[in-house]
């Protein structure tokens, strides 16, 4: 895996990551109502859910791309297209703000397990993103440390960014810098997927 690919695999995932959503208000709400080791725990579990949906998107990659060439090629196409969608529609996003008024009650670790979990897992857009993404950069012959990489990159990146949420909660301004920034990262975002867009029609 060139370091071009891997930087762009970062870069997309840093920014899903970043985009103010559901999963940013779960952690915030176990973080708040729990203290930082709740907010913690469901980082990592949000992105051990994250990681799954990863590794099965990668494993059936690999399969169709034995089984059926002109199906991944198909799929790779409709991968690009729907980044164009997704950057299209950033670029003319808003931008999504985070209400943080939770309501206040203690919230137990298991509950931080299954929310963090479940609000990635329940998420049928976060296969589509992955089928859309690791469709352009899984090859007929990608080695195993490609595919691991391709698993471990989302995983690391998902835990490592809520997890600094979940530390630096406790200062109103994250909070308020995320809201306030919300439609430039949006628009970075879709930048980026345009670009990936371009990628697939150009080297294709």
């Amino acid at each position: 895996m060139t370091l071009t690919i891997l930087t762009s695999v970062f870069l997309v995932c840093l920014l899903g990551a970043m985009t103010p959503g559901p999963s940013l208000a779960v952690v915030m709400k176990h973080t708040m109502n729990g203290g930082r080791s709740h907010g913690l725990i469901t980082a990592w579990s949000h992105a051990s859910g994250l990681a799954m949906y990863a590794l099965f998107t990668v494993l059936g990659l690999s399969l169709i791309i034995k089984q059926f060439p002109l199906a991944f090629n198909l799929l790779m196409y409709l991968g690009a297209l729907y980044f164009a969608w997704l950057g299209f529609k950033s670029l003319c996003s808003k931008g999504k703000s985070i209400d943080d008024t939770n309501a206040k009650k203690h919230l137990s670790v298991k509950e931080g397990i299954r929310d963090g979990f479940l609000i990635v897992f329940l998420n049928p857009k976060i296969a589509l993103w992955f089928i859309a993404l690791f469709s352009q950069f899984v090859s007929p012959d990608a080695s195993f440390i490609t595919k691991a990489l391709l698993v471990i990159i989302p995983f690391l990146v998902d835990g490592l960014w809520y997890s600094t949420i979940a530390m630096l909660l406790s200062k109103p301004t994250v909070l308020n810098k995320l809201n306030k920034n919300a439609v430039w990262l949006d628009r970075f975002m879709g930048c980026i997927l345009l670009l990936l867009t371009l990628k697939v029609i150009f080297t294709s």
